[in-house]
């Protein structure tokens, strides 16, 4: 019988999150009935749109996918899958070549040839730009006008997905809070997750407010496997000076590092040059610690542009110039103040190389998904490729799937909604940066899932109470995750233990059943402090 509590809503498919994953999928997902949730005000939703850096490709003469899958193995520092990388790589050309025919304006030469560019760790120029630094804008207001011309799909905004319906062992379907409809039971048989990242677990972060690890945690709690949860990345270049009230910062694109801008301390010394051959375009792991070093130090860092961009900022890098000169600084004049900032979750549910999730019934992509393409450490611009090679695979396994009927009755009572204050959500990013973020140590990753534990809640704001629920979850499984991996591999550093174990090679799984967390660990490095 239904629950008059709930609004009931019937559909062939339903697809948690309007970042570019999400509505790649929906839109792939044609002719089925799609319904598109996301808690955001309207289309898009999630960091898409705030990516700058741009979309690696495989386009240019002297470029191939193989040379782009090995730039991405190497980034990915022995973690990375060699079949995920193929598909990635092999099929970014002809994603972008529909984002293209789509409308999407890549920046081109006077030529009109596409200006593929170089960034850190491509061997190759393959990362294409829109309007200079605002790619991801781009592409999402392109994906955003086709989701609304879409017949096939419901949008429905301001509606917080708060837990899948598992019946008899596999998905049918979510129930949902809906600031229209109140309560709602969205009945399929076929789920896809791509709800964006977990910045909002850190008290710096590039990602927006909505950043709150929720796919993740749906699936944590319906017992589905995930895997590389320890691996956050950090970017390095921050902008230091005008921090927002949910944590977020502006981001630096690092294009303007591959035009050569430089990163100094305090004193004005290029201190990168010192820590690795490629200095400033060194992997993002290394350039994000160098810059933590510093400032752990009591100096401060900076990104200077000024000989590589100057005046021409306005016109190359109009968003950074933008964010500059809203917190009062003139980037073709002075130097940048930076700081290290959560940026991209390598970790999520883990799936095969079609999105396919260990419960029957659901799927994840973007960076709710583990696809293994990044292994321990993203390479650059690589994120927004996934979304599209992997946003598209997903809707075409979902299509293959055979319908089940679904179990008749009435939807799982949710959870109680309790709203945690704003102190208990900047708690719990304080934790999560000073035990869990760049450099982490057993007793720093102790210390903070015990205080983890003594969050409290309180209020009665169903979406508010779900976003601290789903953080504290969240925080807790990659806490725990990168207190199993006793080495140091990509974005994952462990002071007690500096080095990379040559066993580690093995990626790390993660469930939450009845009986607790269960952690398939790599084997376990000697000890070298």
């Amino acid at each position: 019988m239904p629950n008059p509590d709930f609004t009931t809503l019937a559909v062939d498919a339903a697809v948690v999150g309007s970042g570019a994953a999400g509505m790649t999928a929906a839109l792939a997902l044609a002719p089925m009935r799609v319904a598109l949730i996301t808690k955001t005000e309207g289309l898009p939703g999630g960091s898409s749109v705030y990516a700058q850096g741009g979309v690696a490709a495989a386009i240019a003469d002297e470029d191939s996918p193989a040379l782009h899958a090995w730039d991405t193995r190497r980034a990915g520092a022995g973690l990375a899958d060699p079949r995920m990388v193929e598909a990635l790589t092999a099929e970014g050309p002809e994603r972008v070549r529909e984002l293209i025919e789509l409308g999407v304006a890549f920046d081109r030469k006077q030529t009109g040839e596409l200006d593929p560019q170089k960034e850190a760790a491509h061997s190759r120029r393959r990362v294409l730009h829109a309007h200079g630094d605002a790619t991801g804008k781009a592409m999402v207001a392109a994906l955003s006008q086709a989701v609304v011309r879409a017949p096939h799909i419901t949008v429905l905004t301001k509606t917080f997905a708060w837990d899948l319906d598992m019946r008899a062992n596999r998905v049918a379907g979510l129930t949902a809070w809906s600031r229209r409809h109140g309560w709602l039971h969205v009945q399929t048989g076929r789920v896809a997750l791509a709800a964006g990242g977990v910045g909002q677990l850190y008290r710096l972060t590039t990602n927006p407010a909505e950043s709150t690890g929720d796919g993740l945690a749906m699936a944590l709690r319906a017992g589905a496997a995930c895997a590389d949860l320890e691996f956050v990345q950090f970017h390095p270049t921050a902008l230091a000076a005008d921090r927002r009230a949910d944590g977020s910062v502006g981001l630096l694109t690092e294009a303007l590092r591959g035009e050569g801008a430089t990163l100094v301390n305090s004193r004005g010394d290029r201190f990168m040059t010192r820590l690795h051959d490629d200095a400033e375009l060194a992997p993002r792991d290394v350039v994000a610690r160098g810059v933590w070093a510093e400032l752990q130090h009591g100096g401060a860092v900076f990104l200077d542009a000024r000989a590589a961009v100057g005046a021409a900022f306005p016109e190359r890098f109009p968003t950074v110039f933008r964010i500059c000169r809203d917190a009062g600084i003139d980037p073709r004049v002075e130097p940048i103040p930076i700081a290290p900032a959560a940026h991209y979750h390598m970790g999520g549910v883990l799936t095969d190389a079609h999105g396919r999730a260990s419960l029957p019934g659901l799927w994840a992509c973007g960076e709710t998904a583990a696809t293994g393409v990044h292994g321990a450490n993203r390479l650059a611009s690589n994120s927004l490729l996934e979304c599209l090679v992997f946003g598209r695979r997903t809707a075409d396994s979902i299509k293959r799937a055979a319908a089940t009927p679904l179990p008749v009755g009435a939807p799982p009572t949710p959870a109680p909604a309790l709203c945690p204050t704003g102190r208990e959500r900047a708690r719990l990013q304080e934790i999560m940066y000073a035990g869990a973020g760049l450099i982490r140590d057993d007793a720093g990753l102790r210390r903070a899932l015990a205080r983890l534990e003594g969050l409290t809640l309180g209020g009665d704001d169903p979406r508010a109470a779900g976003e601290l629920r789903n953080l504290k979850l969240v925080g807790e499984a990659v806490a725990r995750a990168a207190l199993a991996r006793t080495e140091s591999r990509g974005a994952h550093f462990r002071a007690d233990f500096p080095k990379t174990n040559p066993a580690g090679t093995r990626r790390q799984t993660t469930r939450l059943d009845q009986d607790g967390w269960r952690i398939t660990a790599p084997p376990v490095a000697a000890k070298t402090a």
